[in-house]
């Protein structure tokens, strides 16, 4: 089984690190990390790096395909190097999967048209206007798509997706070995529960922060 985890300049480390930890450990799981062009690939923070292992064009027939989503994605949503490589392996692909933004690029390819799907809360408006129904939850699976909200829920959905693989008990197994048992010191993961005035400030950056738009 062939997991292709896709990089690409300013992606959300986590995003693609988080799902990467659970599904490389399913049985007879072969992860390679893609881009554009092989080579490291920086973060959001640029701090980080990453390295493609592979060009898209050499991975052509992966069965689970991972998208995380981060800044970069804005500048990729009418890039068609991309979004033709993903209408190309969903073709094929078992499994199609995206963390937080990640979905947006799902979606500008046209491979969430009419389904349930979900993205980080500051973006989530955005996939009705590309075809996509938003949901309000974690992790949404709608056939063989499944798409993570928000950046540290890919761990969630990577879970979720080694359960339907390989059964709840591998699944439970790797949980237990990465010892993901969340008890976070502040209950503000959701703008639910976040003090009012946290999630204004962050509202008002989400242009700068997720969904700022390409420039002209």
């Amino acid at each position: 089984m062939q997991i292709a985890v896709v990089l690409y300049d300013r992606f959300t480390a986590l995003d693609a690190v988080g799902p990467y930890e659970s599904l490389s450990r399913l049985p007879g799981a072969e992860t390679v990390f893609v881009a554009e062009r092989p080579g490291p690939v920086r973060t959001d923070t640029g701090a980080l790096g990453m390295v493609a292992d592979r060009p898209l064009t050499e991975v052509t027939r992966p069965d689970v395909v991972v998208v995380p989503g981060g800044p970069g994605q804005s500048a990729l949503m009418e890039h068609r190097p991309l979004l033709d490589w993903l209408r190309a392996v969903d073709a094929t692909s078992v499994w199609t999967t995206s963390v937080c933004t990640g979905s947006l690029l799902l979606a500008a390819a046209g491979l969430l048209d009419g389904r349930r799907a979900t993205s980080h809360w500051l973006a989530r408006d955005q996939l009705r206007r590309l075809g996509a129904e938003p949901v309000e939850e974690r992790v949404v699976f709608d056939g063989k798509y499944v798409t993570a909200a928000g950046v540290c829920a890919g761990i969630d959905m990577g879970l979720a997706l080694s359960g339907r693989i390989a059964g709840d008990e591998h699944a439970q197994a790797v949980q237990l070995a990465l010892e993901y048992d969340p008890r976070p010191p502040y209950d503000a993961g959701s703008p639910h529960k976040a003090p009012a005035h946290i999630v204004d400030m962050l509202r008002a950056r989400s242009r700068f922060i997720l969904t700022q738009e390409p420039s002209s």
